[in-house]
This record gives structure tokens, sequence and C-alpha cells, in this order.
């Protein structure tokens, strides 16, 4: 087994190598939303067909994640991050020269594996070479990449597309990915920290299964009808899966997953928390951009513009957090975070045809802020109390709950926002026939019913972040 020595890693070229990944990574994620009309022209099909060049990316991320923890103990957390950077940006740039629209699914879905690889594996190896010391400010910075690329990046997609072209979305990756693969190459040391195991087929069948067919479900459920056959076979096959994926690896000497990190309660509770986290950020940045361009009309630039300014305000506040949080500790700035993240979410259950520029900005920003304050602290409060050997795995299950969250966030919110739209356009067009802006006013009383019930989620998880109550010694974190 080889160790390296933290103390000999230099820590702001790994820092670099990390964010410039990271950033790259999800990056992706959210640039090409804004591009999908000039798709569909370009490639002369339609939205159904082009869309999966988004589902297919956000799948290929959420069914890779479970094994991150397995390939980073058996190539290593360096070669397995240099690789997967060199096969996104190769992929990358196939993505720009793909010549039909079948192609650009494919090179995306590929695309989709590696940015699922590297995003738990920027955050193990801070967790495993940097310096203890040094680990909350480092996964600050990790945090700003995380954040800030998703925000960013319908800001950037639609400056890119408009003024470049669609191509330049996948081009402006080559010379970031090249950089990050040298830095990543040439800093991040080479280490194992735990013995080469044996491939567990059972744990990685059940479990590709169990993500795809959930992933799959959540993403097309709303499109197919939820009591659709379709729908209700692959729920029903993901939870048997996922029944069996369980059993198996809380039995097996040499699971593929291991689950047994979430006999450390911290952990468990920074998990769940993150889902909030997750669906709270999921629904402004689907339904914001929705809401902008279905309901006012909109460009995708104007869309991209309303969440520029909190996109800056992550950055600031996030950096700053990262400065405070070893006096402050996690339990208050997360509570301050949750608490900002249900406001906001709040003042959004009021929108209009009507809500200004500065109204969806100002709120926006708020919920960014919200988002800044907790999601470092909750991460690195779990992570914190998990034995370096298993923080692949940690991390891994992480990235897992985050994109099936992610998904199911959509799918529910789009089946919500459609029957609630339904439901808000017979009551209008009740009380009068000849309303002109009918659609656009009952869609946006069906956005407001799900920030409703988003509020109600983010209230009740307020008491878990007393669960992050600052202790004096790591070590005196307890396993079930």
């Amino acid at each position: 087994m080889n160790v390296y020595s933290t103390k000999q890693a230099p820590f702001w070229p790994i820092i670099l190598a990390v964010f410039f990944g990271n950033f790259l990574a999800i990056l992706s994620t959210s640039t090409i939303n804004v591009a999908l009309p000039v798709l569909m022209s370009h490639f002369e099909t339609n939205l159904s067909s082009t869309q999966w060049a988004v589902t297919g990316f956000m799948l290929a991320t959420g069914i890779i994640a479970p094994i991150v923890g397995y390939l980073g103990d058996k190539l290593s957390y360096k070669n397995l991050y240099v690789y997967t950077l060199i096969g996104f940006t190769l992929f990358s740039d196939l993505c720009a020269a793909a010549w039909n629209i079948e192609s650009l699914i494919t090179f995306r879905i590929l695309q989709g594996i590696c940015s699922g690889i590297v995003m738990p594996t920027t955050m193990t190896i801070i967790y495993q070479v940097i310096e203890k010391e040094k680990q909350t400010f480092a996964i600050s910075l990790w945090s700003v990449s995380a954040m800030f690329a998703p925000a960013f990046g319908p800001t950037l997609g639609g400056l890119m597309t408009e003024y470049f072209g669609w191509k330049s979305l996948f081009l402006m990756n080559l010379p970031i990915g090249i950089i990050a693969i040298i830095i990543a190459a040439r800093f991040v040391p080479y280490y194992r920290l735990s013995h080469v195991k044996s491939f567990d087929a059972v744990g990685f069948v059940t479990v590709i299964v169990s993500s795809a067919s959930f992933l799959v479900a959540f993403s097309l459920g709303n499109s197919w009808g939820w009591l659709d056959g379709k729908t209700i076979f692959l729920l029903v096959l993901g939870l048997i899966s996922l029944s069996l994926f369980i059993f198996w690896e809380l039995r097996t000497s040499e699971p593929l997953l291991n689950l047994r990190v979430f006999k450390y309660t911290r952990y468990t509770y920074s998990v769940i928390l993150n889902c909030v986290i997750g669906i709270s950020l999921y629904s402004s940045t689907f339904l914001i951009p929705v809401f902008s361009q279905s309901v006012q009309h909109t460009s995708a630039l104007h869309t991209g513009l309303i969440l520029l300014p909190g996109s800056l305000a992550m950055i600031l506040f996030t950096l700053l957090i990262g400065k405070v949080y070893g006096k402050v500790g996690p339990m208050w700035l997360s509570f301050i975070g949750i608490v900002l993240i249900g406001i906001a979410t709040w003042k959004f259950k009021s929108l209009t045809p009507q809500s200004s520029f500065l109204y969806l900005s100002l709120w926006m920003g708020i919920r960014y802020i919200g988002t800044a304050f907790s999601h470092m602290p909750v991460n690195n409060a779990g992570m914190s109390v998990i034995p370096r050997e298993y923080s692949g795995h940690a991390s891994s299950i992480n990235n897992w709950t985050r994109q099936v969250i992610g998904s199911f966030s959509i799918g529910i919110f789009s089946a919500i926002l459609a029957s609630r739209t339904f439901v808000h356009t017979k009551e209008l067009q009740h009380i009068n026939s000849k309303n002109t802006m009918l659609h656009e006013q009952a869609m946006s009383l069906g956005m407001n019913d799900v920030f409703f019930l988003t509020t109600v989620i983010v209230i009740l998880t307020i008491p878990l972040t007393f669960t992050l109550k600052k202790k004096r010694k790591h070590a005196a974190e307890t396993a079930l």
C-alpha cells in the first residue's frame, strides 16, 4: 500500500487542477440548455430528440457515480482523474464535430460518463491529499466551482451561442481541459490508501440497473405519464435492484460502494441536507429559466443575466465562509443558509407575468447566497468524519444522491407544473375565457404551487442543521 505524505503536496497547484476540472465537468451540464432551439434548427429535428443531449448527459453522470470509489481504489485517484479529464476533453471536441443529432447524443453520453467520474474524484483528492488544517478552505474553493458552474452556465451558454454558435459550447472546453490535464498530471500525487479489491460484479450490475431505472423513470416519467406501464416498470425494477444492492453491499467483504459510511451519523445527516439543497437549487435553476422564456417571453441571454448577479455573490460568500468556518462551525452557517433558501423560495411563490427583472434577480441572488452558506459547511461537516480510506466512497455517494435527486426533482416539478397549470387554466377560463394572457397566468400560478411545496420541504429540514453542531475533536464522532 502506497500512502503519499500530504505534507509534501503543493496546495495551490492541486487546487487549480481540481478547480478547473470540476468547473469544466459541471459547466457542461447547464450551458447546452439554452442552445436546444439552435440545435433543433441545425440538425432539423424535434425537441424530444434534442432533449436527449441534456438528458443523456445527466443519466450518464448519475449511472457512473456509484462505481467511482472502486475505480479510484483500483487505478489510484490521480490516474482516474487524469484519464477522465483526457476523455472529457476528447469527447467535447467530438461533440463539436457531431454530424447529426444521434452522434451528438452519443458523444454527450460519453462526456457525461467522464463528468460523473470527475466530480466525486475531485472531492476525494481534497480529503485524501490536502492537509487537514487546509481542507476547509480547499473545499470552499471546490464549492465555488461546483455551485458557480451551473449558475453561470446559462449566462455563458447564451452569450457563446448567440455570438459564436453552438459548437463554441464544446470547443471552449479544450483549452481549459488541457490546462487541467497538465496541472493534474504534474502536481496531483500518485497514492493508494487501500488494497486493490476484487471486482464486485453483483454490486456493479444491481447498482447500474437501479441507477439507470430510477434516472430514466424520473427524467421521462412526466412525458410518458407517471401511471404509464414503462414508468411503473422502471420504478419497480429500480426499487428491487436497489434493495438487492444494499443487501449485498452490507454483507460482502469487498463492496463496490461501501455503504458502511452511513454508520457515521453526521455524514448521514449531511447527505440528507445536501438532498434538500439540491432540490431547492434544481427547482430554481429549472423553473426560473422556464418562467422567464415561456411566461415572460425573454431571450436566453436575458434569462442568463437574471442568474449572473447571484452567481457572483455566491462566489464571494463561499470564499468568505471558507475563512470563517473554523470559528463559527457548520451548524450556524448551514442554519442561516437553509433559512435564506427558504425565505427566497417563499418569495418565488408570488410570481406573476409582470414580475420584474430586479425581483427575479434579487431573490435568485438570495437563494444563491443561502446555498453558499450551506453547501460547503454541510459537505465538510459530513466528509470530515469519514476516514481517509473511505472518502472516495463517501464522495461517490454524495454525487450519486445528488444526481438521482436532481432527476427526481426535475421530473416531479415538471409533472406538478403541468398538472397545476392545467387546473389553473380551467379556473381562469371559467372566470374570463377571453383573457389574452391566460396561458402565462396559469403557468405562473402553477410555478407558485411548486415553489410553495419546495418551501415546505426546506422548512421541514431546518432542524437537521442542529445535528451539525461543532465538535472539539472530530475523533469524538461515533458511529451508530
